[in-house]
C-alpha cells in the first residue's frame, strides 16, 4: 500500500529544487526532501502546519525551542519570526515533510459551521502528534499528484476535509481563533498582507492601524501580541529576510539587495543584518555562493 512517505519520497527526487523544496500545484502545498543536515534558516511564518514523516527539525520562536521529528506536526497559528535547523537527515533517510500553508477563508467558513471552540494556550507555535485523520486527508490530498486530470475536480474537498479534521482535532482549537469573524487575528492579518504586499515602501503604523480597523494605540498592541515583534521590527524582518535570498539565489550584491528592499544606507543594512543573521552580508552571501558550487 503507498504511504505518504513513499509518494513524498518520490516526488521529491523527482520535483526537489537544490534547498530541497518541492512545489506542487496544489495552492499552499509544498514539501521537503533534504538529504543532509541543514544551516539555520531564518524565516516569518505564514499560518501553516508542517506534517515531519521523516527525519528530525529544530525550531525556535524567541526563547522558545520545538523540536519535531517523524509523526509530529508543528502548527503556526500566526505570522511570526521563527529560527528552523533539519537536525536529522541522510541519504539513505532524508528529512520529508509536508507543509500546508493554512486558507483562512476555509478555516472561517469551517468555524461558522463547526461552532465555537473551547479555551487554549494562545502560543502561537506547538508541536504535537500528528492525527490519524490528518495524515490519511494528506495522503489522498497527494495520490492526486499522480492524476493531473483529477486535481481540478478533487484538490478543494479534500484541502477542504484536510483543514476540517485540523479543526476537529487536537490543533482545533488553536486554529479556530484565525476564522472568528472580524476578530484581532484577522485584523492583524490585514496589516501582515500590506506589509509583506509592500515591506520595501516606508509604511507608517497609521497606515497599518487603518487597515486593521483600529487605533494606533490598539493596533500595536495587538500586532505585537500576535508576531512577537512591533510593526517597525516585522518589517524590518521581511527586508532582511529578502535581501539575502536575492544574495544567494539571485547573486545580488550587498548594496544592491539593500536599495532593492528598501534601505537608504548601506551601513545600516549592514549592521542589521549582522544582528539578525550573525554575519556581515558580504561573508554570508560569499559562504552561500560556495555552498551552492560544492552542491
Amino acid at each position: 500500500m503507498t504511504t505518504l512517505l513513499d509518494i513524498m519520497d518520490r516526488h521529491g527526487r523527482l520535483h526537489a529544487n537544490a534547498d530541497g523544496i518541492a512545489a506542487t500545484p496544489i495552492p499552499g502545498l509544498m514539501f521537503f526532501r533534504v538529504a543532509t543536515p541543514s544551516g539555520v534558516t531564518h524565516a516569518i511564518a505564514r499560518p501553516l502546519v508542517c506534517l515531519v514523516v521523516q527525519g528530525a527539525k529544530q525550531v525556535t520562536m524567541g526563547t522558545q525551542e520545538y523540536g519535531l521529528g517523524a509523526g509530529d506536526s508543528l502548527l503556526i497559528t500566526a505570522d511570526v519570526p521563527i529560527v528552523s535547523q533539519i537536525t536529522k537527515a541522510s541519504h539513505a533517510t532524508p528529512y520529508i515533510s509536508l507543509v500546508l500553508e493554512l486558507d483562512l477563508a476555509i478555516v472561517a467558513e469551517l468555524v461558522r459551521e463547526m461552532g465555537p471552540a473551547l479555551a487554549s494556550s494562545a502560543d502561537p507555535v506547538r508541536v504535537d502528534p500528528t492525527d490519524g485523520e490528518v495524515a490519511a486527508a494528506a495522503l489522498r490530498l497527494l495520490q492526486l499528484l499522480d492524476r493531473p486530470a483529477a486535481l481540478p475536480v478533487l484538490q478543494a474537498p479534500l484541502i477542504r476535509e484536510m483543514h476540517y479534521w485540523l479543526l476537529a482535532g487536537r490543533h482545533g482549537a488553536a486554529i479556530r481563533r484565525l476564522g472568528w469573524p472580524d476578530g484581532h487575528a484577522q485584523r492583524v492579518a490585514r496589516a501582515v498582507a500590506l506589509l509583506r504586499a509592500e515591506f520595501a515602501r516606508p509604511l507608517p503604523v497609521s497606515r497599518l492601524a487603518e487597515a486593521a480597523g483600529m487605533s494606533p494605540s490598539t493596533f500595536h498592541q495587538h500586532f505585537r501580541a500576535a508576531t512577537s515583534l512591533s510593526p517597525l521590527q516585522f518589517q524590518k524582518q521581511l527586508r532582511l529576510i529578502e535581501a539575502r535570498r536575492l544574495m544567494a539565489a539571485e547573486g545580488a550584491s550587498a548594496s544592491t539587495a539593500a536599495f532593492a528592499v528598501g534601505y537608504e544606507s548601506v551601513p545600516q543594512f549592514t549592521r542589521e543584518y549582522g544582528r539578525l543573521f550573525g554575519v556581515p552580508p558580504v561573508r554570508d552571501a560569499r559562504a552561500a555562493r560556495e555552498k551552492a558550487r560544492a552542491a
